[in-house]
């Protein structure tokens, strides 16, 4: 690359390894980290003024097409996005442009601007990592020909298909894709992928020191953070110095992050995944809408030191954290007025939001929260801080609670209302007590708390241990006709709870073991005795009620112990209580969607397909031959998109339960990393590990050891599938 007297640019001299190493740590123990991220990498911040030193700002504003997918900075007759990008940041002079480049640079009228006319290839392969973007400008993508802003690749939510893509060239690890270090940026119609560290481990040289995570688009002030070696480092980190100013306004809209474009949304999985898709390390009024998150190693927006006023709305947020940090949303930091709504978060490996320690309140609403938890069974909304709200949302299928309000640190006033719940391993809302200490009491819920039946309970408990209403009876009765059918006025509820609460009642149905507060019916507030009494109509025989009160000093309850709508002597037989129908998970719906199929004669469909897989001792890749086995695997679940597959990992009875049992995660987890790669959606796949738990036989020769090790399949489909019984990949200790 030739500078053409832009002698300052970046080098990328120093190595891959001293840079990123610790990363891969970071990523892969990320998911049960104690340290906030913002701390834990701040050691080695990587120095978003190293690309452009000065940060001398141009003092004109500049509309720069760029007609060139290359990268570099050198006279010819084409103009790349980085020499755009240096452009108006003014670090590359207008006067060093050959004639043909500079006919693609013109005045601005309100802000820089950087627009693409690319012919042919219309994918920017980074050769390394791009200048910040030192001055308030828009970079967008919409611009290039063939665009189509009016056609979104699904029916939930309008997300057109980018054309314009950023990523790495291919064998390259870029540390980001657009860093972002000024006021009022917008970042529109792009696709963003790939950007990840170099995972290598530090020479005996090299010290291994953290960096701040990699992303497909970060989000800092321009000025590093202090050298630790040099000076203290500030208290708390944020702001680190008064100097250290987080851009104001930046505006992420309408990309694709983590995938490749593709006419129908499906080209997911191709290539070296990104690790995470927007860093707010530091930045204030940030807006993340109507973009498609999708396939990270680890979460599709996570925060830091700051990302106050931030809003994430009408975004596709599916299968990330498959490698690290799972869960979809991750705000610490001071994150005071964020908002979460209207998004689509499903198929994630961990909670659909999860809030670490985070400084302010957040507005959690009119979200589909579904299908997540599918790696670590975590709530689908994790609770810490105070005064958060969690409002009408859709959430379901959780391998975990609905929403856990923690204990520790204190944690009250989170609102939760108006929220539909189906299909949850656990309680619709879970208020976490400090008497349950384990680290899965806070990550999933600790159950139904005991009565409130002093005062510390509310110094020791999420939401300040606010009581859960209390019906007057289990059983509420009503004249019904044969059909269940209520003959008789409206059926007056009678209950108990906190004086002063607004109480809310829901329809419950029953799933998993546990009552899901499915359907909002009624409001109703009790009065100075903490009594509350309303009217119910609509309700069938056998149909079960919850309730949960909500106090404004303290906070909203768990849900209250359930009540039936029972019969009176007139009617002899209750209606079957109704449950949710069990289906394959579906986030989202193609458009339009495809025509329906012509009907056929019911006729059973019989799978055929193998039930384990197996590895050689002490190892969990996946060897040649098992490979094919699993290819077989791959074929069937791409063709019946309708199969969902637990993957079970299993060891041989040697050595401890505790290795054993990890060594069995690990199995499991290189066996859906395998499928990953061959593109079965993350949403389709869930796994455990059983360890030595479960020997394939009773011998205790090698070749029953070898049948031991390995990992199972567990399908799940409406049709009958035949299993086939394959050993011909069993690897036998010599």
């Amino acid at each position: 690359m030739t500078t053409r007297g832009v002698n300052h640019l970046h080098s990328s001299t120093q190595p891959e390894a001293s840079r990123f190493v610790a990363w891969r740590n970071f990523l892969r123990d990320g998911a049960n980290c104690p340290i906030r991220p913002g701390i834990y990498v701040v050691a080695s911040f990587l120095a978003i003024a190293a690309a452009t030193p000065a940060f001398a700002q141009s003092d004109r504003l500049l509309r720069v097409i760029v007609n060139s997918a290359k990268d570099g900075v050198q006279p010819d007759a084409e103009l790349t996005l980085r020499e755009a990008i240096l452009l108006v940041n003014g670090t590359l002079p207008a006067d060093k442009l050959t004639d043909a480049e500079k006919m693609q640079v013109s005045p601005s009228t309100e802000r820089s601007r950087i627009e693409f006319n690319l012919t042919g290839d219309t994918t920017i392969r980074l050769t390394e990592e791009l200048p910040p973007l030192a001055t308030g400008l828009t970079i967008d993508g919409t611009t290039q020909p063939g665009y189509k802003g009016d056609r979104s690749v699904i029916t939930e939510l309008a997300l057109p298909a980018p054309i314009v893509a950023i990523a790495p060239v291919e064998g390259a690890f870029i540390f980001r894709g657009l860093t972002v270090a000024a006021d009022d940026v917008t970042i529109r119609g792009l696709s963003l992928y790939g950007f990840t560290s170099n995972h290598e481990e530090p020479s005996l040289n090299t010290p291994n020191t953290p960096t701040t995570p990699p992303a497909d688009i970060f989000i800092a002030h321009r000025l590093p953070p202090p050298d630790i070696r040099k000076q203290r480092i500030p208290a708390n980190f944020a702001p680190f110095y008064p100097d250290d100013l987080p851009p104001k306004g930046t505006i992420i809209e309408n990309n694709w992050l983590g995938i490749p474009p593709s006419a129908d949304g499906l080209g997911r999985t191709a290539g070296v995944r990104s690790a995470f898709g927007v860093s707010v390390f530091n930045g204030t009024g940030t807006i993340i809408r109507r973009n498609w998150i999708a396939d990270h190693e680890g979460s599709a927006v996570i925060t830091s030191v700051r990302a106050t006023d931030l809003r994430v709305t009408e975004n596709a947020i599916l299968a990330n954290g498959v490698a690290g940090m799972p869960d979809a949303i991750r705000l610490e930091g001071n994150v005071d007025q964020a908002q979460i709504t209207g998004n689509v978060i499903c198929g994630n490996d961990g909670s659909g939001v999860y809030l670490f320690k985070p400084d302010g309140a957040v507005q959690i609403r009119d979200n589909q929260i579904t299908y997540n938890g599918r790696r670590l069974r975590r709530a689908a909304v994790y609770l810490m801080g105070n005064n958060h709200q969690v409002i009408n949302n859709q959430v379901g299928y959780q391998t975990g609670p609905g929403v856990v309000v923690a204990a520790v640190p204190h944690s009250e006033r989170a609102v939760i209302t108006g929220n539909r719940f189906v299909g949850l391993e656990g309680l619709s809302i879970d208020l976490i007590t400090q008497q349950n200490t384990n680290v899965v009491d806070y990550q999933v819920g600790d159950g139904l708390n005991p009565p409130r039946n002093n005062f510390f309970r509310r110094l020791e408990t999420g939401n300040a241990a606010i009581a859960p209403p209390q019906f007057v009876t289990r059983n509420f009765v009503a004249l019904a006709s044969a059909d269940g059918s209520i003959q008789t006025a409206p059926i007056q509820i009678y209950g108990r709870a906190d004086p002063g609460s607004a109480i809310e009642i829901y329809r419950v149905t029953s799933a998993n073991g546990e009552n899901s507060l499915t359907e909002p019916i009624a409001k109703v507030t009790t009065d100075s005795k903490g009594e509350f009494v309303t009217a119910l109509s609509g309700l069938k025989l056998g149909e079960q009620i919850s309730a949960i009160a909500t106090d404004p000093r303290y906070g909203t309850s768990e849900p209250a112990a359930i009540a039936q709508i029972r019969a009176i002597a007139a009617t002899s037989v209750d209606l079957p209580i109704a449950t949710p129908p069990s289906s394959a998970p579906s986030c989202v719906t193609l458009s339009p969607p495809p025509p329906e199929p012509p009907p056929v004669v019911p006729t059973p469909i019989v799978l055929k397909v193998p039930r384990n897989i197996h590895f050689a001792l002490d190892k969990d890749f996946i060897s040649p031959t098992t490979a094919k086995v699993l290819d077989q695997i791959v074929k069937v679940l791409q063709e019946n998109p309708m199969v969902m597959v637990t993957i079970v990992g299993h060891t041989d009875p040697r050595y401890t339960y505790e290795y054993n049992l990890a060594l069995g995660e690990r199995r499991a987890r290189n066996t859906r990393n395998y499928l990953l790669k061959k593109g079965i959606a993350a949403e389709r796949m869930t796994i455990r590990s059983e360890g030595k738990r479960q020997p394939a036989t009773p011998g205790r020769n090698k070749l029953d050891f070898a049948r031991d090790r390995r990992a199972e399949f567990i399908y799940k489909d409406a049709r009958d599938i035949e299993i086939i019984i394959q050993e011909y990949d069993l690897q036998i200790e010599r």
